[in-house]
């Protein structure tokens, strides 16, 4: 075992370890209490958005927990090539939520109904899924292009961005926003009790406190919610009890036009699935260099895209890799991935009883942002410890800089490069394309210093044991 992985933070469970079944169970709820808010309101927000029936927004909900169960068991399990065999959960895709209400409201202009709408939607994410499948073929002869210092960035990007959305619900959400409640004592005293919770249970040293923190926080902030009187049930009104998948429900409308724009979201979100596959190897103590590391890598960004092949096709949202969950392995010290397992089988469990699943999303904002903003500056860090691996030369640092400066600067004015044609600019707004095409270019651009290539030795696996070499030469 590398000193990379000595490095790491403690686990309790190790990738191929099996937990007893109540801590799985535990682990798997502190996975989905992470990632089930973000999971359904995408759909949520496309259905509302795009004024769908309150039947098809909740056929979209229940699609995307059922896709995600598929997705997560074929990431987990690694069938063959498919599959990063680590503890890889799949959801909604939000890189693909702006682009989706963008085409939706323009046919939506133009006079097309609702069916017709999800029909050319759901067509063009199918067909554009395949560029994900056909892209994990050639990452083998990437290494050049998305090198360490590149997917650090793309994971630093990734948990900078999240964060905004952490502390957004740490004080109340959009809705308290509109209602002039934002960061009011009784969001910021909930999240803060929430945050103070999971900081305490995971300072703790039995590895079940430890392990149910972030449960237990967001349980006991519930309570307080319930008592006073910040918890919404009406959104458990009016859903069917039992939901069934139907292929092409809503028929096959393929618009090229359409499938430039999502085809060209599609690419890029491997770059982004590339960042996710890398952060959740270095949180599991496997490696981030080598045949291994290539063989997950390629058979997680292969898994991304059959899943939303899949996906499309039952008629949710496209998916990814979850970034969030990294946090939670930090945070529980559970990488085990027969963890994702016990996950799968209940979100499609969730899917097919949407009553069950919806519960979640009366989970109040500060609760959830209490959480989250701890996790998600977790994801963070681990972007910073990637990059740090491959070392900090002035080209990298040069690098690095270029793209937290174009990323973040993204992040606080999208309407920076709206000279641009539509479907670049579309690209250039989020602040993970803009750093992480940043990367790639400077990547390519900036040559290597001779002294710098001959300053390791190409046969060390990582930096210390580069150290320990040159020591032992002088």
């Amino acid at each position: 075992m590398s000193d990379i992985r000595n490095t790491e933070a403690e686990l309790v469970y190790e990738l191929e370890d099996k937990p007893p079944f109540y801590q799985a169970l535990v682990a798997a709820i502190t996975h989905l209490l992470a990632i089930f808010v973000p999971m359904v309101t995408p759909a949520l927000i496309v259905g509302t958005t795009l004024q769908l029936s309150t039947d098809t927004s909740a056929y979209l909900v229940s699609m995307a927990m059922i896709a995600s169960g598929i997705g997560t068991w074929l990431q987990v399990n690694r069938y063959g090539p498919i599959g990063s065999g680590l503890l890889s959960i799949q959801s909604v895709n939000f890189s693909f939520v702006t682009v989706m209400i963008a085409l939706g409201s323009s046919m939506k202009h133009d006079g097309l109904h609702e069916e017709l709408i999800l029909s050319s939607l759901m067509a063009v994410s199918f067909v554009g899924a395949f560029l994900v499948v056909g892209s994990s073929f050639i990452l083998p002869y990437l290494r050049r292009v998305i090198s360490p210092t590149v997917s650090g960035i793309v994971v630093l990007m990734i948990g900078l961005s999240l964060i905004k959305v952490g502390i957004i619900d740490f004080g109340g959400g959009f809705s308290a926003k509109s209602s002039g409640t934002f960061g009011n004592y009784e969001n910021i005293g909930l999240g803060l009790l929430v945050l103070l919770i999971v900081i305490g249970f995971n300072c703790c040293r039995s590895p079940l406190l430890r392990m149910g923190g972030i449960a237990i926080g967001l349980i006991v902030g519930y309570v307080v919610a319930l008592f006073l009187g910040m918890v919404d049930f009406s959104k458990l009104r009016d859903l069917p009890l039992v939901t069934i998948p139907v292929p092409f429900k809503y028929g096959f409308n393929f618009e090229f036009h359409h499938f430039l724009v999502v085809g060209t979201i599609y690419l890029l979100s491997v770059l982004e699935a590339v960042g996710d596959i890398t952060a959740t190897a270095m949180v599991s103590n496997r490696p981030i260099e080598g045949e291994e590391f290539q063989a997950r890598l390629k058979g997680g960004v292969m898994a991304d895209g059959l899943v939303s092949v899949i996906s499309s096709a039952l008629g949710s949202l496209p998916l990814t890799t979850f970034a969030q969950n990294n946090g939670v392995i930090q945070m529980t010290g559970v990488a085990s991935r027969h963890i994702g397992r016990v996950i799968a089988v209940i979100l499609i469990i969730l899917g097919i009883f949407p009553v069950i699943g919806r519960f979640f999303t009366t989970i109040p904002a500060p609760v959830l942002g209490g959480a989250m903003t701890l996790m998600f500056s977790m994801i963070a860090i681990a972007g910073i410890r990637i990059i740090i691996t491959n070392g900090l030369q002035r080209r990298e640092t040069l690098i690095v800089a270029t793209s937290l400066g174009l990323g973040l600067g993204v992040s606080y004015d999208p309407d920076i490069f709206q000279i641009l044609p539509p479907s670049l600019f579309v690209l250039v707004e989020n602040p993970i394309c803009a750093g992480g095409l940043t990367a790639i270019i400077l990547n390519l651009l900036i040559p290597l210093k001779q002294k710098e290539t001959k300053a390791i030795p190409v046969d060390c696996k990582n930096r210390n044991d580069c150290c320990e070499s040159l020591r032992n030469k002088e």
